[in-house]
């Protein structure tokens, strides 16, 4: 498919919050890990897009700290090979993202110029039209120009950017006439009736060059902040880190404002493809398989009467009576509950319970967090006291650790537990159980070929997740 222009380089966006989709969505472990639209991760679907490498060369991804194990495990896990990840120490919008791989690339050496930056967190049916897609505005790119994706609309969103199809171009897309921002219904539905406006998609294929050359021309900041960032990236095991004191000082502006709209050489490929941001409960609903009543459930749910409707739990037993167009979402700790047409207000509320201190956590973290090495669940806190369930993936362990203001009890309730307590190494089966004093140095580890699960009580004067001294640690975290 890629012609004589080469492979195509992926470059991946994995570092977005996802709040809109809360409870389910939270900062520490965004929409883009979740599976959300079919077994796989969102992410990992996206890998999936972009695997041939016939056509693709390994992908790049952009992320943060955070997500930096989730990326690489979740690539792992479908067994998906990365060129790079790249850690970005503060967010600085697309603009610095894109320029940043553009400027990495090119130190690095490579042959293939072309490059594709997407979305991780979008759901897109891959087809012939979305190859067929990709191959237009390769050859687009290669001509010099700047591409951008634009959807057939399917109804009047006023979720969406839109963009206005200018001269026809030989490669097979439109030359850009303007961007117009999420408007009004009003609008939203005279942009559709006119039949030249296409939904802002926000990928993008262009030549690393020319990207580069427009960006130090256009959007002189982002290029004089992140290009000695780029110079001065650490390696961190498998990970890039950029310099944080010169990307700090990057502009926190999005491509489309910095580039896109000033340069005479964007263009548009309309791509007859289905496709959704999930940007929101409803445009979850639109992507879900829906009953015969026009219902999604997802999880343990009945419904009784109900139709039009999003019910999505992740515990427990969830039954619905006599309602329609409404979405119900049960995580762990929280539930949302809202008209189905208005969960795009969702983020705003997130905003609201994050400036309360008693709410804040709600948004920022699960009752269960992931780890690189498995994760744990809390079960029950209390003055003093912590239970957590703890899960070990085979071949890994914790950290060698010590912890100032809490000794721990640990019951194995599933697989065998390796255990270290300062200069005694045990191991220990199902049923069995083991003390770990205050100030204790110990390690946890599974060399077994299951998952290894546990029962931890903490006791304490202190019980955050911030009283641990790291001393040895095969993830860089010490």
């Amino acid at each position: 498919m890629s012609g004589s222009f080469g492979r195509i380089v992926p470059v991946i966006m994995a570092g977005g919050k996802g709040t809109r989709l809360w409870p389910i969505s939270r900062s520490s472990r965004p929409k883009q890990f979740l599976s959300l639209a079919g077994d796989e991760s969102l992410f990992q679907q996206t890998l999936q897009r972009v695997s041939n490498s016939e056509i693709f060369a390994a992908p790049v991804i952009i992320t943060n700290t955070e997500y930096r194990f989730l990326v690489a495990e979740q690539a792992q896990e479908i067994g998906v090979d990365l060129g790079a990840i790249l850690l970005e120490p503060v967010a600085r919008n697309t603009s610095a993202a894109m320029y940043a791989a553009a400027k990495y690339l090119e130190h690095s050496g490579s042959d293939d110029k072309l490059i594709y930056t997407l979305a991780s967190d979008h759901h897109i049916i891959e087809s012939g039209a979305y190859h067929n897609a990709v191959n237009e505005a390769a050859k687009c790119a290669s001509e010099g120009y700047l591409v951008t994706f634009g959807i057939d609309p399917t109804e009047p969103a006023t979720g969406y950017g839109y963009i206005e199809k200018g001269e026809a171009l030989e490669c097979g897309g439109f030359k850009v006439a303007q961007f117009v921002e999420k408007p009004d219904l009003e609008n939203a539905e005279r942009l559709v009736a006119g039949g030249a406006h296409l939904w802002n998609s926000g990928s993008f294929l262009y030549d690393r060059d020319v990207l580069l050359s427009e960006c130090e021309e256009l959007a002189p900041e982002v290029a004089a902040a992140v290009a000695p960032a780029v110079e001065k990236a650490t390696i961190d095991l498998d990970f890039v880190r950029l310099d944080e004191a010169n990307f700090a000082k990057a502009p926190d502006i999005s491509i489309d404002y910095a580039i896109f709209e000033k340069t005479a050489r964007a263009a548009v490929v309309p791509a007859a493809i289905q496709w959704s941001d999930l940007g929101s409960w409803d445009a979850v609903w639109k992507s879900g398989d829906q009953d015969e009543a026009g219902n999604v459930a997802v999880g343990d749910v009945l419904l009784s009467e109900t139709k039009n409707s999003l019910v999505y739990s992740e515990t427990g037993q969830v039954t619905v009576n006599g309602l329609s167009d409404v979405a119900v979402v049960v995580s762990e700790d929280a539930i949302f509950v809202g008209s189905l047409d208005k969960t795009q207000q969702v983020g705003n509320l997130v905003k609201v319970l994050k400036n309360d201190e008693r709410t804040a956590p709600l948004t920022e973290t699960h009752r269960t967090c992931y780890r690189p090495w498995g994760g744990y669940s809390s079960l029950a806190m209390g003055e003093r006291f912590q239970v957590k369930r703890l899960f070990v993936k085979p071949g890994k362990q914790l950290s060698l650790q010590k912890h100032h203001h809490r000794s721990e009890h640990w019951v194995v309730v599933r697989g065998t537990a390796e255990v270290t307590v300062d200069d005694k190494v045990q191991m220990l089966g199902e049923n069995q159980s083991v003390y770990i004093p205050q100030g204790a140095v110990h390690r946890l580890a599974n060399h077994g070929k299951i998952l290894l699960e546990l029962i931890e009580v903490q006791t304490g004067s202190y019980l955050g997740e911030d009283d641990i001294v790291r001393l040895e640690d095969e993830f860089g975290r010490t």
